[in-house]
């Protein structure tokens, strides 16, 4: 274990609400031994049962300190963030409630890992806080979750089979069978009720983030098609995904000096590819009209999930396709439950890897692949994620 002058290793934001508490038992599991690490929140008491249940699993856990933090409190995040070497947060919507924590762990040069999939929340922390960041030499690391390690990591993954100096074309195409968490179906339709906004923010990080010299990393938008390689129909994906994979590709020289990454669902007929794009559509619709917002969000509840039974039946596939020089690769990146344990154990282990690794030296806001790339793919194929080539 590395000596370091801060207090915890990690703390955890968040416990007391599902894909938390899931975190917090992964920790629980997994964690080595040693590890300095705590459990912050608004509520004593809930915190309190949160721990409680920790220590059926480990009863050392009886003795985890329990910090208080709460959003409206700058001061108490402030302390949080001075004492901690890396902070976990699973408190969102991230647009209504995580700037103050990215400002706090910005300004005492502490790493941050959260679950966001919201681009104009990440784009807005990027104008705010990366320069503080930079200068302190925190790593703030957005979307260590289902969105979008697997996209992000899954790319770098199959880069490493492409040559390096040659212009690289990648897409990749996503098949899941499990519930999304409520968190990411509010900030979903929360992004789609704010086209605007997001524009906005999505051009003012344009303004302010410099380009890479000498080479070229872009998301590209595709029509819907049947994939010959693989077999799907393909419908693109409206997520932060291909995002962060460009900003991999950006910050990287393994990308190669002209990378572009397309970003699609996967389905077995057309007709089930037409009706995910009548449903986002129709979902799309519905998030500019505020009454109907409301209606369709108070439907789907944040902090609830799956049972234990339901989480077990579910599993993740993304596959890969890039060319470069000729040559074609297929890729792929499995799992169980995408929307929760696979998400809890994503998120834990980029916090492992963030405070216990010998990463590359970045700072500032970063990728996931960008700031652990190696460590952060060791980690998740010992934890039993599946990254594979293809034959």
């Amino acid at each position: 274990m590395p000596s370091h002058d801060r207090e915890f290793d990690i703390v955890l934001f968040g416990a007391t609400g599902f894909t938390g508490a899931l975190t917090a038992e992964y920790l629980a599991r997994n964690a080595p031994a040693g590890l300095r690490w705590a459990l912050a929140g608004r509520s004593a008491a809930r915190l309190e049962n949160v721990r409680a249940g920790l220590a059926e699993i480990d009863p050392e856990l009886k003795q985890l300190e329990l910090l208080h933090a709460d959003v409206t409190d700058p001061a108490s995040l402030a302390d949080v963030a001075r004492r901690a070497r890396v902070v976990i947060t699973t408190v969102g919507p991230y647009l209504a409630y995580g700037e103050p924590l990215v400002a706090a762990c910005a300004e005492a040069g502490t790493d941050y890992v959260d679950l966001t999939g919201e681009p104009e929340f990440v784009d807005r922390m990027y104008v705010a806080h990366h320069a503080t960041a930079e200068k302190n030499g925190a790593r703030i690391v957005h979307a260590c979750g289902f969105d979008s390690v697997p996209h992000d990591l899954g790319a770098y993954f199959t880069v490493k089979q492409l040559p390096a100096d040659r212009p690289i074309t990648l897409r990749g195409v996503v098949r899941a069978s499990g519930m999304f968490s409520g968190g990411t179906f509010h900030s979903a339709v929360t992004a789609l009720s704010r086209v605007r906004q997001m524009k906005e923010a999505a051009a003012a990080r344009r303004r302010a983030e410099p380009r890479p010299e000498g080479r070229s990393s872009r998301a590209v938008g595709a029509k819907p098609r049947r994939d010959e390689v693989l077999g799907y129909w393909l419908l693109p994906l409206p997520t932060i995904d291909p995002m962060v994979v460009a900003r991999s590709g950006a910050a990287l020289p393994s990308y190669g000096p002209d990378f572009r990454y397309s970003h699609f669902a996967g389905t077995k007929t057309r007709r089930y590819a037409a009706g995910g794009a009548v449903a986002v559509a129709t979902i799309g619709a519905v998030a500019q009209v505020k009454p109907l917002r409301s209606l369709l969000l108070g439907r789907v509840k944040q902090g609830e999930g799956p049972d234990e039974a339901r989480r077990d039946k579910s599993w993740f596939r993304v596959d890969f396709v890039g060319t470069a020089g000729g040559q074609t690769v297929h890729t792929r990146v499995s799992g169980g439950d995408p929307g929760y344990g696979e998400t809890a154990k994503m998120l834990a282990e980029s916090a492992l890897c963030l405070a216990l690794d010998d990463n590359p030296p970045t700072a500032g806001q970063v990728t996931t692949a960008q700031a652990m790339g190696e460590n952060l793919l060791a980690r998740l194929q010992l934890a039993g994620i599946r990254f594979e080539v293809v034959d």
